[in-house]
């Protein structure tokens, strides 16, 4: 998972090409088991948080100074197609796909993983794990997913995400890839050496087909006894204790992925650094401190935001004085009233993982999906859990049917994830 985000390419893209509905369930079964005997394995959560299962910057109320291409989704009306729209000729069981990334186990995919892509269209997938399986063998795991987006997803390419922070949150360690310290650790390089490491390291997963890296973690852990917040600071997962440091690092961690061909996601939006407990092991988890505008701990995204970022990450953390009544993951008033319209967030919003996560077990799966795409996230994260996606897919697509916005919300969020997709194989 993603949340201890210890939870838990231009390249080198390795996509196998003409795959067939034919046949191909026997086929894609022993390619992958082929790949599970290849790897040796160091099996565990991504997340080391998940045993079961994850600054003065400028003011926030600004809109972004700058965005990058990436983040511009079409400028189509929801719930319509032109005949240049990205969308036109998708099914909405198409569409609803694009909105879900599922966890594939870097050295055993699952079954459910293979079914959340070809039953269910699921258009994106995270390695998770503790795999020390080469770069080769990582690569072929994925290839044999890309290779089946002809016939799942409409053809559109696959976003290929991993958790690869360094320290305890590390999920591909073989040969091939880099032992990545801390953030903390990093926090010690030069802002210079630390986007010449991130380039080396974001090399590294484009080698092996990974195009999407949740990290860098910009959460300000500024709290007294910074190890006693569990999802971050207990992992020394934070780049440093005030704004300005945080701030400087995640954005170089970020420029060096973006270097080597890999999207960088900020996470945890509004800021995971200040509660107790861990979302991925605890519910009511609450932050009761962070506030909506001149918050040191918001302004991280702020600046990341105009710095170009991508994607974003939003906690499950509960923000009393933001919004004491939802998660901010269900929340409207932090993810569209705040992330988008007043700190004019144009990219991807991606959950936290709510496929296992203890924080929002009270809501069905399905429930979870439909109530984190109303309040206006784009991407919804089965990291932990490939088997909720039919739940996930079946709801929003359901909800959809008889709800015009939800269709149009569908719409807007496809459009946007198929841009950011559009860049990165143009970049």
């Amino acid at each position: 998972m993603t949340s201890l985000d210890p939870r838990p390419a231009p390249a080198a893209r390795t996509c196998s090409a003409g795959w067939k509905r034919v046949g191909r369930r026997p086929m894609l079964l022993a390619a992958l088991l082929g790949t599970a005997g290849l790897a040796a394995c160091g099996e565990g959560p991504s997340d080391p948080a998940t045993a079961a299962p994850e600054h003065s910057p400028p003011d926030v109320s600004s809109p972004a100074e700058t965005t990058s291409p990436a983040q511009e989704p079409a400028a189509a009306p929801s719930g319509t197609t032109t005949p240049d729209d990205p969308l036109a000729g998708w099914s909405l069981e198409e569409k609803v796909g694009q909105l879900l990334m599922v966890g594939v186990n870097a050295t055993t995919p699952s079954q459910a993983a293979e079914d959340a892509v070809t039953a269910h269209h699921a258009g994106n997938i995270f390695l998770s794990g503790r795999s020390s399986a080469s770069a080769t063998e990582i690569g072929r795991t994925v290839s044999v997913f890309t290779g089946l987006t002809e016939s799942s997803t409409h053809g559109a390419a696959m976003l290929v995400a991993t958790d690869q922070e360094g320290g305890d949150v590390q999920v591909l360690s073989g040969p091939g890839f880099s032992s990545i310290p801390s953030g903390a650790e990093q926090a010690g390089q030069s802002r210079e050496q630390l986007v010449a490491s991130a380039t080396a390291w974001g090399q590294e997963l484009a080698s092996a087909g990974v195009t999407m890296n949740l990290a860098p973690v910009a959460d300000l852990v500024d709290i007294a006894a910074p190890t006693s917040n569990a999802p971050i600071g207990q992992w020394h997962r934070e780049y440093g204790h005030d704004a300005a440091t945080v701030s400087s690092q995640a954005r170089a961690f970020a420029e060096g992925m973006r270097a080597a061909g890999v999207i960088p996601t900020f996470k945890h939006f509004p800021g995971l650094g200040r509660v107790k407990e861990n979302t991925d092991t605890a519910s009511g988890v609450t932050d009761s401190v962070t506030t909506r505008s001149g918050d040191p701990a918001v302004a991280i995204f702020g600046d990341a935001i105009a710095g170009g970022a991508e994607v974003i990450m939003v906690s499950s953390a509960y923000y009393s004085q933001i919004d004491a009544g939802a998660p901010a993951v269900f929340s409207s008033t932090i993810v569209t009233d705040m992330l988008r319209t007043e700190m004019g967030f144009t990219g991807v919003i991606i959950t936290d993982d709510v496929s296992a996560a203890v924080q929002v077990q009270d809501w069905g799966a399905g429930e979870r999906a439909v109530k984190a795409v109303s309040a206006g996230c784009d991407l919804v994260l089965a990291s932990a859990d490939a088997s909720v996606a039919a739940a996930m897919a079946t709801a929003l697509v359901s909800a959809a049917q008889s709800d015009p916005a939800l269709a149009a919300r569908i719409d807007e969020s496809a459009r946007r994830i198929l841009a950011l997709k559009s860049a990165k194989q143009g970049g």
